[in-house]
């Protein structure tokens, strides 16, 4: 619920399956959770229920962030691809960053240096390593501007 209804941290969610794995959950979970306020449980249910063109509408316009960022980072030359779903871009760290420092240390050079955060793979595990992982969170404007940074960053031209 959290991105597609702008519920972001609300934590809300539902559970189906085999009854006994739910059963053992539900067990699970009433020793951590106490209980969800009210309040976001009412609008979680009106969410669900009354606002599929609005979801619909979120949808496009994290179409069009993740339309900006994809082209706007191949224009700098990096390798990615353009993912179906979602609010994050995986992008492979180009070369020469990529065989000289790790993750962490490229990700910590944009944001000192470019002043773009980003969320090295490498948080994500082993596999994460030589990826970044960018949120479409900001809007096409802020995405542009992250992009021209990191061409500055980078020492490349925005438009390459």
């Amino acid at each position: 619920m959290s991105k597609g209804y702008n519920m972001a941290g609300w934590r809300v969610g539902f559970c189906a399956g085999n009854a006994e794995m739910i059963r053992g959950l539900s067990v699970i979970k009433g020793y951590y959770d106490y209980g969800m306020f009210q309040a976001v449980q009412i609008a979680a249910i009106v969410a669900l229920r009354d606002t599929e063109a609005q979801v619909e509408a979120q949808s496009k316009i994290y179409q069009g962030r993740r339309d900006v960022l994809v082209d706007g980072l191949r224009r700098l030359g990096w390798e990615l691809e353009v993912p179906k779903a979602g609010m994050f871009v995986w992008a492979r760290v180009p070369e020469p960053w990529r065989s000289a420092m790790s993750t962490l240390d490229f990700g910590m050079k944009l944001l000192e240096e470019g002043n773009v955060a980003v969320s090295p793979g490498s948080g994500f595990g082993t596999a994460g390593e030589g990826y970044l992982r960018m949120s479409l969170v900001e809007n096409e404007n802020r995405l542009r501007q992250a992009v021209r940074q990191i061409a500055k960053c980078l020492g490349r031209g925005a438009d390459r």
